[in-house]
């Protein structure tokens, strides 16, 4: 599947016709139609039907035309966004951003950012949910980053990175080896929770809730860094993001538990007022993260193991 490729079945879904959607790009129709085949083999799906003498989309063609769109947008959006960096000298961005992200996330993107943009300046405000959605409704900081867009503030949010919540332990626990967890067994234990209203503790309670399983909180605690401290001294379990432990879990100091039904897939969003108007600053990080974060921190991932083997 390319871009090319997405481009002409736009086209196509368009003008419901191969030979005005080849008009428009300039292209003969025996080549368009060849590109949708073409398309449609890669997915294994059929994308047109005959109707009369019209074409019409399939439901498969429906589904994929609302990717398609997201996916071109995205790319024009990042283009203009790429070309406008080449004279951005200097600029100021407000971020706010949820515990998890601002701390585990967000740190080695900013300086990725900085390092190529040395001259814009970024304030970056780490707090708890409800905090940042008040920012974001008073409009008070240019961008925020959450795991969930806010409900009530009239917004734009667009998904820039994929993250897993897990089951932690201490490598001690009698579950620490066990494969193929049931969700009913973490009945019987003893959670570690992030506090009520937090992005995570609301992953984890629809969860469970999901899963008919009723868990037991022994622990609230309103940071990730004292949740993973007390479930290393075998005070309880706990679900955390993925991101905030990979520390933790290269140390052997915590172990992911393997259980059914996990890891819980999330993702983290940048996110800013319908109304809006973003500086080019605030325009070319939110560029930034929807086209480099994946990369940036999959090569700071890459680099960890190395840094702990050469303290030891």
């Amino acid at each position: 599947m390319t871009l090319h490729q997405l481009r002409i079945f736009m086209a196509v879904a368009r003008h419901h016709s191969y030979s005005r959607a080849a008009e428009e790009l300039h292209l003969t129709q025996p080549a368009v139609s060849a590109q949708v085949r073409e398309l449609e083999r890669a997915v294994d799906a059929t994308f047109f039907e005959r109707v009369g003498r019209t074409i019409v989309l399939t439901e498969a063609g429906k589904e994929l035309l609302t990717y398609a769109q997201k996916v071109c947008t995205l790319i024009d959006e990042a283009r203009i966004a790429m070309e406008e960096l080449d004279g951005l000298k200097r600029g100021r961005i407000a971020l706010a951003a949820v515990s998890t992200a601002g701390a585990y996330v967000l740190p080695s993107l900013l300086g990725a950012f900085r390092n190529r943009y040395p001259g814009i300046s970024i304030s970056l405000e780490v707090t708890n949910r409800a905090i940042v959605r008040d920012r974001l409704l008073h409009n008070e900081v240019d961008l925020v980053v959450m795991g969930r867009p806010p409900e009530g503030v009239p917004h734009v949010a667009a998904p820039f990175l994929s993250d897993e919540l897990v089951v932690i332990a201490p490598p001690t626990h009698p579950l620490a080896k066990a494969k193929r967890i049931p969700v009913s067994r973490l009945a019987r234990e003893v959670f570690i929770s992030r506090e009520v209203g937090s992005g995570t503790r609301l992953n984890a309670d629809e969860f469970f809730q999901k899963q008919g399983v009723k868990i037991s909180v022994g622990l609230e605690l309103g940071n990730n860094s004292a949740v993973k401290e007390a479930v290393a001294a075998g005070l309880g379990i706990a679900l955390l993001s993925r991101h905030a432990i990979r520390m933790e879990i290269a140390l052997k100091r915590l172990v992911v538990l393997d259980v059914q039904g996990l890891p819980l897939l999330r993702q983290w969003y940048v996110v800013h007022r319908e109304d809006k108007r973003l500086s080019r600053a605030a325009a070319a990080f939110r560029a930034f993260l929807l086209t480099s974060a994946e990369a940036v921190l999959a090569s700071t991932a890459q680099l960890q193991p190395a840094k702990l083997r050469g303290r030891g």
